[in-house]
């Protein structure tokens, strides 16, 4: 237990490297972190120690703080963690949405937070039976503005030729290495396609 809950703590706390840096989330709570901080008007990038280092130093702070806390707290109270694992699931689900609706709600003392929250629960748990990755959801959810933002200055630049993408050679590389990566990962779904189709 203590290794791996080791590694998943340095990999959480190591994901806000590209994420504080290059404004490039690891994962979806680094999206979803990104686009918190949006929402403040913090830009993250690498003129975020610079711009805001309060910010900045104030969180590598909460990280040594919160891992002491949790020597703390985990230490004396490792039984009552346990005890709360054998809670019935049946019993646990209800009190997760009340509280889920309780936090929407306390937000703006509006019913309708509410409902927003219902709707995307829903939306999440059609999107979970359909087998529906929720990852490159977020990722597309918060890199897409910028992606389209910086896709229109590059065409302003270019004066609106698309061909600036191939001439220049950082971005030849990027897309080269983007269309290496997608051939890498469609390659076994369709070897595999292909094997049963030839079995048939």
């Amino acid at each position: 237990m203590a290794a791996p809950e080791s590694a998943n703590n340095a990999g959480a706390q190591t994901s806000f490297i590209p994420m504080l840096t290059l404004g490039i989330p690891g994962n979806p709570t680094m999206a979803m972190m990104i686009g918190a901080l949006m929402i403040h008007g913090i830009a993250p990038g690498p003129r975020v120690m610079t711009d805001r280092p309060g910010l900045f130093w104030g969180l590598i702070a909460s990280m040594w703080l919160g891992n002491l806390m949790l020597v703390v707290l985990n230490l004396p109270m490792v039984g009552v963690w346990v005890r709360l694992l054998r809670v019935p699931y049946r019993l646990l689900y209800p009190a997760i949405i009340a509280f889920c609706c309780i936090g929407a709600y306390t937000i703006n003392n509006k019913p309708f937070d509410a409902f927003v929250m219902a709707f995307f629960a829903v939306f999440g748990y059609v999107a979970l039976k359909l087998d529906c990755e929720p990852a490159p959801l977020i990722l597309g959810f918060v890199l897409g503005p910028m992606m389209e933002e910086n896709l229109r200055r590059a065409l302003l630049i270019s004066r609106g030729d698309p061909m600036v993408f191939l001439q220049e050679p950082i971005s030849l590389a990027f897309l080269l290495v983007a269309a290496g990566l997608l051939v890498v990962i469609a390659a076994p779904a369709i070897r595999v396609g292909r094997e049963e189709s030839l079995k048939e």
